[in-house]
Formats: structure tokens, sequence, C-alpha cells
């Protein structure tokens, strides 16, 4: 049997989250991505999104955004962006960020990891439903979901961080505790807000390099909004690693079992936290 964990990792099995655990919230980080790709799809299944239709502005398909595959750069590759976010000032205005990163290179064909394209994600979910993101991703997915404790981060500070301006998350940022983000796997994938053929699409991941060392996977892979992949031979995990100035999350689901883990750890702990996902998965 796996040891006990932290209070600020969760294990969800049979659909039941261990009770006594501490709801303190904590920034989701990437873990948003995965939310925002629900709230993409949730509009697909209503007819008000074609993943396959080019979007004006990037020139580019949802599908392609989601999946990283739209050859475009990422603003986390501008060392000004770093040293304005330590130097702990506000966001610089969207526009502002893509002119500096419109000087960037393209990145070679194939996947590339992209804030940018969120940002265009976020912006198609607010034009579809004509409201801001908050209440789009309420509206769409957490609420559906049962959610009630997590939001959009809009005034400044996260643990480890407490000046950082969550505005520097171009595709947005929730804030919730950890339960939540365990809850947010499971509910996505044993309930009925996606109709099974969206969630097939979504889970059906393309390979995205070899094996990187310190991290659990075997085959690593990336689906629509959703990282996946082999952590012991047949056996699969799918979910999300994010990481930002102060700390690091984690949420995963094995599909086989249904078992969920997420964790938050401050300090640069995205890999320890991958691994330890994995150890309770195949626990």
């Amino acid at each position: 049997m796996a040891p006990p964990v932290s209070d600020d990792v969760v294990v969800l099995r049979h659909g039941r989250i261990a009770p006594g655990r501490a709801g303190r919230p904590v920034p989701w980080w990437s873990l948003t991505k995965t939310v925002l790709t629900a709230a993409v799809l949730a509009l697909a299944r209503d007819g008000l999104v074609d993943l396959d239709a080019p979007l004006p502005g990037p020139g580019a398909t949802p599908r392609a955004l989601l999946l990283h595959r739209a050859g475009l750069p990422d603003y986390g590759w501008l060392a000004e962006y770093h040293a304005a976010v330590a130097a702990g000032g506000p966001a610089w205005p969207p526009e502002a960020m893509l002119a500096r990163a419109a000087r960037l290179s393209p990145p070679a064909p194939g996947f590339s990891y992209s804030n940018i394209g969120y940002l265009h994600l976020r912006r198609l979910v607010e034009a579809r439903t004509g409201l801001p993101l908050g209440p789009a991703l309420s509206a769409l997915v957490l609420r559906p979901l049962g959610l009630s404790a997590t939001a959009l981060a809009a005034a400044p500070g996260v643990p480890g961080h407490p000046a950082y301006d969550p505005g520097w998350v171009y595709h947005g940022l929730l804030v919730g505790p950890v339960e939540e983000m365990a809850l947010f796997l499971h509910r996505l994938f044993t309930g009925p807000l996606l109709p099974p053929a969206l969630l097939a699409e979504m889970r059906a991941a393309l390979p995205v390099g070899r094996p990187l060392p310190g991290r659990p996977w075997l085959a690593p892979a990336y689906g629509l909004g959703l990282m996946a992949g082999e952590v012991a031979p047949g056996i699969r995990m799918e979910g999300h690693t994010g990481g930002g100035p102060g700390s690091a999350i984690i949420a995963y689901r094995r599909p086989d079992t249904g078992d969920c883990v997420a964790g938050f750890a401050e300090g640069a702990e995205g890999d320890r936290l991958e691994r330890e996902a994995a150890r309770l998965l195949l626990g």
C-alpha cells in the first residue's frame, strides 16, 4: 500500500476523496488549459465552434491550437517576460505581449508548447459566449461539474509569490482547492458534460518527444489540452502539470481505474509531483 500523502496531495478513488483535507486555494497554473479546453469542446458540442475551421488572427484551427501544433511561439521564450514577472510589476497588456512575441522566430513544425495559442482559445470562448473568461468557464465547465470553490484569479497574489499578477498568465489562471482539481478530472471524464466522441478526441494524444530525465513518462504525448502517456507498460495517466513563480501543481487520472491524483507544492516541484502522481496511481 502506498504511504500516506501530504495535505497538498489528494487521491480520489472510486469517486471519493478522503475526508479531512484542508481546502486552501492554490493556483491551477496550466491545468487551466484543460478547463479551457473543456469549455471549447462544450461550445463544439453545441455547434458554436468548429474544431477544424481556421480562426481569424492566428490562422490556425482550434484543434491545432489545443494540440500546440499551430506553429506559434511562446512568450515564455522572452527573457524580458521573466525579468518583468520577477520584478513583481503588473502584467503587460495582451497586445503589448503579442507585439514582443512577434519578434520571435516560429518553431519547427510539429509540437511546440505555446501559451499564446491558448490566449487565442480564451478569446474564442469569450467571443462565442459574449462573456468574460471567468463567467464563461463557470457557466460552461465549473458549475456543471459542481466545482463551487474554484474561480478565475483577479487580484494579485498566489502562494509563494504574493505580488504575482495573474494577468501574466494570458490564457487565464484558475485558483481553487487541490480537491477540486481531482474532482474536475473525475467528473469531466465520467459525467455527462461532454459526449463520448468529444472526450475520445480530447484523449487522442500525439507523441511529443522522448522521455525526459526525472519525469515518469515512458512515451510522452499531448492531446487536446491534456498531457498523457504511459508511466508503466500498458498503464497510462492523463491530466496536466503546471507551474509558475513560487509553486507547481499536478492533476492526473488513470483511465483504467478512474483513480485521480492532484497536488500542489511551493517551489519548482513539477517533476517531483509528476513522479508522486505516477507512484500513487500505480500503487
